[in-house]
């Protein structure tokens, strides 16, 4: 189908876009890859008054290092992830998960900040910004503010952000330490949405586990952490029986729904063989 008819702003600054959606009228979608956007467009199951497109916004592109943060601009694509040096020093479970991203025709138009603000439970991302304590940048007409990770997934295809702010940047904290990264996913056909994924960062001192952190996909409304996984892991000896014992409690306090790809008690029981799969994987066994 053809989308229904709608103005049309490009802007080239932060200030412009964020005057552009002010003036936008009632309706106001915007467009970072277009990936998500445009296919409800098509079928006009959205028809805005008005686009807002941040293609021609430079400074929402691009990685870079800010003290004890890495910094990614929202507009950066996905491509510009997976061959980003600081990402793979720091954040290498970043490039991890958006690897395993569509294809590599939506990796290049689609972007880090565009999956992230469109916080749809099955996307690969937010359940790993989750789990690295990410926070997010978000500009209005009347300044910025920064949002953790935790609060800025509100619910089902919501988030933190208000009417006429934009996500600009996401810092994502440089884990001191010697970590290991995994994301674990499982889809029905390969370049599908999660039907359960898993995200661990391992931290190990020796032959002990001294810290942990996990994030859920697709386990209810919003990305979700493990916290009895996590509490389970610190201090625990590195060893395959104590990552299995661990991760029996990856389904405490989640809802997953059932749809067509699974039920919900087969989640429960995926996301217990993934948790266990990616902490193994991030702890180098």
């Amino acid at each position: 189908m053809i989308p229904a008819a709608f103005a049309y702003a490009r802007p080239t600054t932060i200030d412009e876009a964020l005057q552009a959606v002010a003036d936008g009228g009632e309706d106001v979608k915007i467009m970072a890859g277009g990936q998500s956007l445009i296919p409800v467009m098509r079928l006009r199951l959205a028809a805005p008054e008005t686009v807002v497109d941040l293609t021609r916004v430079a400074e929402m592109r691009g990685v870079r290092e800010e003290g004890d943060a890495i910094v990614i601009g929202a507009m950066t694509t996905h491509s510009d992830v997976l061959s980003d040096p600081l990402i793979a020093q720091w954040a290498p479970l970043i490039a991890d998960a958006t690897e395993t991203v569509a294809d590599r025709q939506v990796r290049h138009r689609g972007t880090f900040g565009g999956a992230l603000a469109h916080a749809d439970p099955a996307g690969d991302l937010p359940a790993v910004a989750l789990a690295l304590d990410a926070e997010f940048v978000i500009a209005g007409l009347n300044g910025r503010r920064t949002v953790g990770a935790a609060e800025f997934f509100v619910d089902y295809l919501t988030t933190a952000l208000e009417e006429g702010e934009l996500l600009v940047e996401i810092r994502v904290p440089k884990l001191q330490g010697t970590w290991g990264m995994h994301y674990e996913k499982f889809n029905r056909v390969a370049q599908a949405w999660s039907i359960v994924a898993v995200a661990a960062a391992v931290r190990r001192e020796g032959g002990v586990i001294a810290e942990a952190r996990i994030g859920l996909t697709n386990m209810g409304p919003v990305p979700l952490r493990a916290s009895g996984v996590e509490a389970a892991l610190a201090g625990a000896e590195a060893t395959a029986e104590a990552i299995a014992a661990a991760a029996d409690r990856a389904a405490e306090g989640t809802s997953p729904s059932s749809d067509l790809n699974a039920q919900a008690d087969y989640r429960q029981h995926l996301v217990t063989v993934l948790t266990r799969r990616a902490v193994t994987a991030a702890a180098g066994l």
